[in-house]
């Protein structure tokens, strides 16, 4: 009898045990929720791009631990690159290289079990120089051509710093509503741009402007663009990409 007695509590004991190692399992499994699958990563597989290009990652779901995600994305080149994470929403995680890419390098791009990689330039820099209404253009560290340019009037002011080409056109409308000003201000304007590089998403571009030809090299005339004349825009088009950063300065 004891001895039955006695299987019945060690028989009670290891199945409470058991019970009580599945459930901290369970528990432990929801606490720390798998990343989501990946949907993309931009700059794509095999792309070109200029050393101020951010990586941008998209997931298939949203995700509940964003720091958890963020230690499991790893960019590097031979080595981890150093970087900080932005979040546009629950979905999608914008990484930004502290300070630059390095140039004509392989960045290799991993979020779990997807791998990807792309490459940058030889290192295109722009530099506006708002004192001296000049653009120059540096290539791999050596200047290849400045340019006269004319920047933001006073009152629409360029703004200053580091900006990565965001977008290229080869055509684009400009139209002063979308910088807040009405067409029936004095200041208001619809016009047909051409070889237009975007600097910012409040509308600063990089572009031909032969209006302001005249005033390009000695004056700063324009809303907040960057203004050239349209070889040397249309020259910039064909030499500056995606990615290629421009410091914008007094």
């Amino acid at each position: 009898m004891r001895s039955a007695i006695r299987y019945l509590f060690l028989a009670t004991v290891i199945a409470a045990l058991a019970a009580f190692g599945s459930g901290a399992a369970a528990a432990t499994m929801i606490g720390k929720p798998s990343t989501p699958r990946v949907a993309s990563i931009g700059p794509s597989n095999g792309q070109v791009v200029g050393v101020a290009h951010p990586v941008t990652i998209r997931f298939t779901a949203p995700v509940t631990d964003r720091a958890q995600t963020e230690q499991s994305i790893d960019i590097r080149t031979t080595r981890p690159l150093p970087g900080t994470f932005a979040w546009t929403d629950d979905r999608e995680a914008v990484w930004t290289p502290s300070g630059f890419l390095p140039a004509d390098a392989t960045i290799l791009v991993s979020v779990g079990s997807t791998r990807t990689e792309f490459r940058t330039n030889a290192g295109v820099f722009g530099e506006a120089n708002m004192s001296a209404h000049t653009f120059t253009l540096t290539v791999g560290g050596t200047v290849v051509r400045t340019m006269p340019a004319s920047m933001g009037k006073p009152g629409y002011e360029t703004p200053t710093g580091t900006y990565p080409v965001l977008e290229k056109f080869r055509s684009v409308v400009f139209d002063s509503r979308t910088i807040g000003i009405p067409l029936s201000s004095p200041e208001g304007y619809v016009i047909n741009g051409e070889f237009a590089e975007r600097l910012t998403w409040g509308g600063v571009f990089i572009h031909s402007a032969p209006w302001s030809v005249d005033q390009q090299g000695y004056a700063n005339v324009s809303h907040g663009c960057i203004n050239l004349a349209p070889d040397d825009a249309e020259w910039v088009y064909h030499t500056i990409g995606i990615g290629d950063p421009v410091v914008t300065h007094w």
